[in-house]
């Protein structure tokens, strides 16, 4: 393999010196990534991850503006759901009692109805008297729970981060199974036992680099925290193989050094190409009005890119690691060869691509129907986790809880009271609390206007203390027609006395009795904190409980009707914010980021295929199978009736179109290879037989890493992406095996017509002596020829190499093929 070696050195290209550099100074790139890994084994531990899907609608939409209204303008503290199952109603009053004394909990809803005592089981409505993100609410909780903890209890609250902590155990579950299936798959296809390690450690770094990195895009969702590395490895685990049967190849003729080098001088090119694809369908995530899909796009597409970098830099040095022991432990090729496939292909090429079209066009108008959902209330997972179950047994025993909160312009309880009543005599209104109709002393509501008799009365308060009160809040509230005209029909809202009173009793201007004193601080402490919740400086807000589901025309059709109340009130400065808006907004991204998916990737790949191909035909024909894939994926929950989260649409479908279509390139690029140098039944025979390990090895990865994300996983989002990647992919596979081979032997000419490849320089090679010669090629060779289509000639070539390569060959090689010519 002198020679080789030699020609090598001699003439090499910039490839081959970029290759030669990496393989030559491998231990430099073994330290940086060993320093790298280090580095992002501690930085995962700085990564911030958001867990509400809200948080990531665009700015303009209503939830976005709300949400940042209220944290501005008020608190809202911590709240819990306890039910607890199988006691009486005595018990259940006891425990009440007993939750209500303690000094960390603000308010207990808790009576003999329905709605708080059903079938044997109490359900309290807790508020604490702390922040819902003040650790001190979910340690009161705890205390709570520990103490019912004989009972049989089931807690629900938004407190805390037990839902992601419980995603995050899941997803840990899943990429122990997912290791343990690539590892099962790569030893399958393997072809040495040496190489799967290499394979491993490969992507591994890719992993740790990309898990690592994250830090660097501030907060990521918890959507990209749970799924990127599985689908990283389904995603890119192609570029190590490639790389890896590459360098077999070369091996034949090369040393471990020279077959690394070319190897690797070929593969940059190769797969750097095979990459845009996936990358160009990710890309169409980023123009999603919905932040998860720029922020998913972002994350796999720096994995993606760190996935390359350890093929190329990396990889060749762990060849060279393990080049002996993969000679050593060479085993036969457990994949099978299937030429059964390529012979019913053939034979059915006429009427499979009609029965495709229009079972393509079907699926289609189905997938037009399926019941999308923006909500985790209508979809049922295969896995429930401890909230889920806390969740259900509530509602199986007191119904569903849906509440927004409507947020407007402050200052004006008359009108508040006003909307408020004309919102509680809606049907679809249960209820609603605001300041206006929350009850405070006495009857009276917490807004009511109270003359300086009523409060002295309400307060047990002698009535000049009262009268002199109300002169110095009118004097306060610098409305001194009042001290002019007199006090006596002078009337202020109560929690606004209370509040004047209590600040001027802690400012020593006004002095009570300790009695006195306690049942002011009570009430004040009571009225601050409703204040805090439903009053702020601009805006008040109010929670109005809707007898409707969470999500759902009629819903959405009433958050309408609502605005449109409100306005009536205080013009267009009103919001209405909670789930039911959420899902509603999500509603609207999705009908735009639908088709904005779907545009783009199609485009992205598109543009990478004409390159690719140098030809319009192909790259239509391709898209056109795996559309169709898409299209069929997502008639299923169509057919079955069964709701499906918005987000697995979008993010699957472009993963379809920018990663599935990679199994469609390999097929139609073998099959145009060599469909001119064989009957066209043998070429399509000889071309699925070559792409078959390709296939099973990256799809069988990506279904199965699907399957278990969607059978392990209790968030609707993260198990609705891993339902529809599972079989989105074996779709993708039964396709691009079954279909398009019939399409390319049917299309070949459309693709011959439609090509626009630019012609090459002609170059006449001049090779004297033993000389191999792969490829197409013309001109003139004089000598003795062995062999059909690649030949060993030993004699003057002088021809133009169209396709393929001329180089010197070794004296064996011209002994063994005329061996192997005898025996024919």
């Amino acid at each position: 393999m002198q020679d080789e070696k030699n020609l090598i050195e001699e003439k090499p290209s910039a490839m081959v010196k970029v290759a030669t550099f990496v393989v030559d100074r491998r231990n430099l790139f073994f330290l940086l990534f060993g320093i790298a890994m280090i580095f992002c084994l501690i930085a995962t531990r700085w990564v911030k991850v958001e867990n509400a899907l809200s948080a990531y609608l665009p700015e303009s939409s209503e939830t976005a503006r709300g949400l940042d209204r209220m944290e501005e303008e008020f608190i809202t503290y911590g709240s819990a759901r306890v039910m607890v199952m199988n006691i009486s109603y005595e018990e259940a009053a006891e425990i009440a009692d007993e939750i209500e004394a303690r000094d960390d909990v603000y308010m207990l809803s808790f009576d003999n109805s329905e709605s708080h005592f059903n079938n044997f089981s109490a359900l309290y409505d807790i508020t604490f008297a702390w922040p819902e993100k003040d650790p001190r609410a979910l340690e009161a909780l705890g205390e709570i729970e520990e103490s019912l903890k004989g009972h049989d209890l089931y807690v629900s609250t938004s407190m805390g981060d037990a839902a992601a902590e419980q995603i995050q155990s899941e997803m840990s579950v899943v990429s122990v199974i997912v290791a343990v299936i690539v590892v099962s798959v790569l030893l399958f296809t393997s072809q040495t036992w040496a190489e799967v390690p290499v394979l491993i450690m490969t992507f591994g770094a890719g992993a740790i680099l990309a898990a690592g990195t994250n830090f660097m895009l501030g907060t990521i969702s918890f959507v990209s925290d749970s799924v990127t590395i599985v689908l990283q490895l389904a995603l890119s685990i192609d570029y190590a193989v490639i790389f890896c049967n590459r360098y077999k190849e070369e091996h034949t003729r090369y040393g471990i050094r020279e077959a690394d080098i070319i190897a690797l001088s070929k593969a940059i090119p190769e797969i750097s190409s095979s990459s845009l694809t996936t990358i160009g369908g990710l890309i169409a995530m980023l123009f999603m009005q919905f932040g998860i899909g720029k922020d998913m796009a972002i994350c796999l597409i720096k994995a993606i890119f760190l996935s390359l970098l350890s093929v190329f830099l990396l990889m060749p040095g762990l060849i060279m690691l393990f080049g002996k022991a993969m000679d050593k432990t060479r085993h036969k090729d457990f994949v099978p060869k299937i030429p059964f496939v390529g012979k019913v292909d053939y034979l059915t090429r006429h009427t499979v691509p009609v029965i495709f079209l229009i079972v393509a066009v079907g699926a289609m108008i189905l997938q037009n129907k399926t019941p999308y959902v923006y909500g985790y209330s209508q979809i049922e997972t295969p896995v429930l986790n401890e909230t889920q179950i806390a969740n259900n047994m509530i509602k199986e025993s007191f119904g569903d809880s849906n509440f927004v909160a409507l947020v407007f312009p402050a200052g004006d309880y008359e009108k508040e009271k006003k909307l408020l009543a004309e919102l509680d005599r809606r049907p679809e209104v249960d209820h609603s609390q605001g300041l206006a109709n929350t009850e405070a002393m006495d009857g009276y509501m917490l807004t009511d206007k109270l003359t300086a008799r009523q409060f002295s009365e309400l307060l047990d308060l002698d009535y000049e203390v009262a009268q002199l009160l109300y002169m110095a809040y009118a004097v306060d509230d610098e409305n001194y027609a009042k001290l002019i005209n007199g006090l006596s029909s002078y009337s202020i809202p109560l929690i606004d006395i209370i509040m004047f009173l209590y600040d001027e009793v802690e400012e020593g201007y006004v002095t009570l009795d300790d009695d006195m004193y306690e049942t002011l601080a009570d009430a004040h402490s009571k009225m601050q904190m409703a204040k805090d919740q439903l009053q702020g400086e601009n805006y008040s807000r109010a929670l109005v409980y809707l007898t409707l589901p969470q999500e759902g025309e009629e819903t959405f059709a009433f958050l309408d009707e609502m605005h449109e109340i409100a306005a009536s009130y205080y013009g267009e400065d009103v919001m209405v914010v909670g789930e039911a808006t959420s899902q509603y907004d999500l509603k609207k991204t999705f009908d735009t980021d639908n088709t904005v998916v779907s545009v783009v990737s199609i485009l992205a790949v598109l543009a990478v295929l004409l390159f690719t191909f140098m030809s319009a035909g192909m790259p239509v024909l391709l898209i056109a199978v795996i559309e169709g894939a898409i299209w069929m994926n997502f008639a299923f929950p169509a057919v079955q009736e069964k709701n499906i989260f918005f987000l697995g649409y979008l993010i699957v479908s472009s993963i379809q179109m920018g990663a599935n279509i990679d199994y469609a390139i390999v097929i139609a690029g073998r099959f145009m290879e060599i469909k001119d140098s064989m009957p066209r039944k043998q070429a399509i025979i000889e071309t699925l037989n070559f792409a078959f390990p390709t296939i099973i090895t990256s799809g069988s990865m990506m279904a199965l890493a699907g399957f278990f994300i969607g059978q392990l996983s209790s968030d609707g989002a993260i198990c609705g992406i891993g339902q529809c990647l599972c079989r989105g992919t074996l779709i993708s596979i039964f396709l691009v095996m079954f279909v398009l081979p019939q399409i390319l032997l049917i299309g070949a000419k459309i693709i011959e017509k439609t090509s626009f490849k630019v012609s090459v320089p002609i170059r006449l090679d001049k090779v004297s002596g033993l000389v191999r010669v792969d490829g197409v090629v013309n001109g003139q060779i004089n000598g003795l020829v062995v062999g059909e289509v690649h030949a060993l000639v030993r004699g003057d070539v002088n021809a133009i190499v169209r396709m393929g390569q001329m180089v010197p060959a070794e004296e064996d090689a011209l002994k063994e093929a005329l061996e192997k010519g005898v025996e024919a």
